[in-house]
């Protein structure tokens, strides 16, 4: 008796065992897991300070409807000075098409910059969007020109 009830659960544990597995799922339909990236900055035109700079940490809010506050982080990397610069930024989606226009376009001025150092820049700037229609943050991505100091 013993024996028939031992050999029940054993074949019921292995029913359930078997019933219950999942299929191996397929890696090429995976989506990718993890934290969102940063903002990506591009330096759209040739510039020798631009494997310098990096521009990051991206924070908008809205001062009033179509004006935005926009801050940001300029990173020198290199070992020298920096003087002062002005840049050209434009905002725009992940999935803007060329023919888009940017969700803004606004300069900024950056102070000098010492070597290894990093600052905060704030700049405002116009748009047509409300800031509940902007994307989320790791949608945007920067196109930046450095226009000042001329190559």
């Amino acid at each position: 008796m013993r024996f028939a009830a031992v050999a029940a659960n054993l074949t019921a544990c292995a029913w359930l065992l078997t019933g219950c597995s999942a299929p191996v799922p397929d890696p090429s339909q995976a989506k990718p897991a993890g934290i969102p990236q940063a903002t990506d900055t591009v330096i759209t035109k040739p510039h020798p300070l631009a494997k310098y700079l990096e521009l990051s940490a991206y924070r908008i809010t809205e001062t009033a409807p179509g004006k935005l506050s926009i801050k940001l982080a300029v990173v020198n990397h290199s070992d020298a000075d920096i003087g002062d610069l002005t840049l050209k930024i434009k905002l725009i989606t992940t999935a803007a098409k060329p023919d888009e226009p940017p969700i803004t376009e606004f300069e900024a001025k950056v102070p000098a910059l010492g070597p290894q150092e990093l600052k905060d820049v704030s700049a405002t700037a116009a748009t047509k969007l409300r800031i509940y229609e902007l994307p989320d943050w790791q949608f945007i991505r920067a196109a930046v020109e450095i226009t000042s100091p001329a190559p």
